[in-house]
């Protein structure tokens, strides 16, 4: 019992991190309408750009993670004000085959200026274990799903209660009405990009921390991915808590089948799910008249 609760913890944990890569899936999708296939290099080279600083400065992990926010968001800004936006107004799949280019470069990037090899990112007192009724935890481990719940509560305040959240909202619901009522489509594309890449950032530091950073945390895109699908492109809450969803059966899977049905659990989750709910368990339904 107490290994399948250890399961059900680490599970937790790593699914937090899918969670937040999910949320930014979510957010740029209810914003501009497509999929950024370059989240996952974006988390990893703010990650790597984060533990540079870090480093150098040898900062704490509440600034650590404050510097990752900051160097995700200004990524983000960057690769929307530079790549992004002169692609407004062209169909869709272009749009999406730049992000995946966009993936490319990134990847590239981090591989010459670091190099293949393995990173330590140690931050003070985040490998220090916690006893939690019985359960041991790292103080990281911790952290990741305090992160995951507070962003989960920022977005729902930020889209139900703030003027620029209820705009973002109505660009995703009608983009041309949208504009007819003044609203700014490039403010929110900007703002969508910002917030992604800062949550892939995030999600990037972390999973550094606690797992070691290489090159492959870009991967988490890939691992992250169902969980959009299963919580629904157009929820941004709903992706976060199915991140933990797909950690936890990623966990469970590994932990009791053979260890190469882990790496595809997700993806068979998200068909059995979609079956039933083609627009996943948090989206909402679309009716189109014809």
């Amino acid at each position: 019992m107490s290994y399948f609760i250890e399961l059900i913890v680490s599970g937790l944990a790593v699914g937090a991190i899918y969670g937040l890569v999910a949320m930014g899936f979510a957010v740029i999708y209810k914003a501009t309408g497509i999929v950024n296939f370059a989240q996952g290099e974006m988390g990893m080279l703010t990650a790597y750009t984060t533990w540079s600083i870090a480093v150098t400065l040898g900062t704490g992990g509440i600034l650590t993670v404050l510097i990752a926010i900051v160097v995700g968001a200004l990524l983000g800004l960057i690769c929307e004000r530079l790549i992004m936006r002169p692609m407004l107004g062209e169909p869709v799949l272009s749009v999406v085959l730049v992000t995946v280019g966009l993936a490319v470069v990134l990847r590239s990037i981090v591989t010459i200026i670091w190099g293949a090899s393995p990173h330590k990112f140690e931050v003070a007192g985040a490998d220090r274990i916690v006893d939690i009724g019985g359960i041991g935890m790292r103080v990281s481990q911790i952290g990741v799903l305090v992160t995951l719940l507070v962003a989960l509560a920022g977005f729902w305040f930020f889209l139900r209660h703030s003027r620029f959240g209820v705009a973002m909202r109505a660009v995703a619901a009608d983009e041309k009405t949208a504009r007819l009522m003044g609203v700014s489509t490039a403010r929110v594309q900007a703002v969508a990009w910002a917030s992604a890449s800062g949550l892939a950032g995030l999600a990037g530091a972390l999973f550094a921390v606690i797992y070691g950073l290489t090159p492959t945390v870009f991967e988490l895109g890939l691992k992250a991915f169902p969980a959009t699908v299963l919580g629904g492109f157009d929820s941004v809450l709903g992706s976060g808590f199915s991140g933990l969803l797909i950690g936890v059966v990623e966990n469970l899977v590994g932990g009791y089948l053979p260890s190469t049905l882990k790496e595809i659990s997700g993806f068979v989750l998200i068909l059995v799910v979609l079956m039933v709910r083609p627009f996943g368990l948090f989206g909402e339904k679309r009716i189109e008249r014809v």
